[in-house]
This record gives C-alpha cells, structure tokens and sequence, in this order.
C-alpha cells in the first residue's frame, strides 16, 4: 500500500508503539481511564491518516488530517497529566513529547501542503 511509504504513517506507527509501552507503566487503577485514552488516541491519529489516504480527494484526505491533528493534540494534552500525576518520568515524558511533536508537524506540514495544491 502507497501510505506505508508515508514517512507521516512511519511516525506515527512509531508514536502509537511508544505510547503502548510508556502506558503499560501506568497504575492498573488507569487501565479503562487514561491508559485507553491515550492509546485510543494514538490508534486514531494513525486510522484518519490511512482513511484520508484511501479518499478519493485530496480535501477529503486535508479533512482527515484536521481529525488526525485533533487526536494528536489530544494524546499531548493527556501526556501532560499523566506528567503532572507523576505517572511517567521525565524522561519518558521527553521521549513521547518530542516524537508526538515531530508527528504533528508532519501532519501540519502534509495537511498544508495537500491544501497549498487544491488551492484552499
């Protein structure tokens, strides 16, 4: 498939990886709360990508992106609590946040560029 060759699908499949990982750390007490927020959150940035991909126009692939930078903006907001509840370390805040921020450029960057050739 074309979108696995999407260095925006490679980086995201990566995001989705760490966020599993990191999460897995959390309190059992979190499994249905944040744990599933934030790995929910993840998976959903990766699908509007593939969806919007699959569309057979481009505004309609610009409109996923907006969804996917949504849940991005999401899962970031949701690392920074888990922070704050001293959940994840420092570290692991840095390793998510700085990858989460390098996936959601290339989604601001793609979405822009898909809009700047359908004139929008």
């Amino acid at each position: 498939m074309g979108y696995k060759k999407l260095v925006l699908y490679q980086k995201t499949k990566e995001l989705i990886l760490i966020v599993y990982k990191t999460t897995s750390k959390y309190p059992k007490s979190e499994l249905f709360n944040l744990v599933s927020q934030m790995r929910r959150a993840a998976v959903s940035v990766l699908a509007n990508i593939v969806e919007g991909y699959s569309k057979e126009s481009s505004a309609e692939y610009a409109r996923f992106l907006t969804i996917a930078i949504g849940s991005i903006t999401e899962l970031e907001v949701l690392l920074e609590v888990s922070q704050e509840l001293k959940f994840i370390t420092q570290t692991e805040h840095k390793n998510v946040y700085n990858l989460l921020q390098e996936t959601k450029n290339l989604l601001y960057g793609s979405r822009k560029a898909i809009r700047r050739r359908i004139g929008n």
